[in-house]
């Protein structure tokens, strides 16, 4: 064997030694635990949206920052960031509260586009967001799904 071919194995050799021995990780899973009522400015609506974050890795996280936007209907419809800081054990789970801001203007804006004569029996909706820092550095997480407004159940009428 040449000393070329010799040094190319070897360097691929080390370079699969290298990506085997880096942390493999899973994505954080984030959901809504909670929302309350924030004082907001005139034109805004406030809200502290108490996230749970689950960590599926054996390694802790430690964050110094967080990061939260909602969109509905493919539109931006709140955002808030915080500068809480933690850690979520490995294997573990914590409660993170963001104030999140919603614009009057933003509101009314969805409001109008629903109402263009259809029936609107779902309204689809994305949360993404980050947590900032730590071991694995920033860690970013998304969800997306869809409330069903016509399973809502009317109140009975009062006659």
């Amino acid at each position: 064997m040449t000393s070329r071919r010799v040094f190319l194995i070897a360097a691929a050799a080390l370079t699969l030694a290298g990506c085997a021995s880096m942390p493999q990780k899973d994505p954080i899973q984030v959901t809504v635990a909670g929302m309350e009522g924030l004082p907001g400015e005139g034109m805004e609506i406030r809200m502290l949206v108490k996230l749970r974050v689950q960590n599926p890795n054996e390694a802790p996280i430690d964050f110094s920052g967080v990061y939260l936007k909602f969109d509905v209907m493919d539109k931006t419809f709140a955002s808030g960031v915080s500068s809480e800081s933690g850690t979520v054990a490995g294997f573990g789970e914590t409660i993170v509260a963001v104030p999140v801001t919603i614009s009057v203007l933003r509101m009314v804006r969805q409001v109008v586009g629903m109402l263009d004569g259809q029936p609107v029996e779902k309204v689809n909706y994305e949360m993404s967001g980050k947590l900032n820092g730590g071991l694995f550095g920033t860690q970013r997480f998304e969800a997306k799904g869809e409330f069903d407004l016509s399973k809502l159940e009317t109140p009975p009428d009062a006659t």
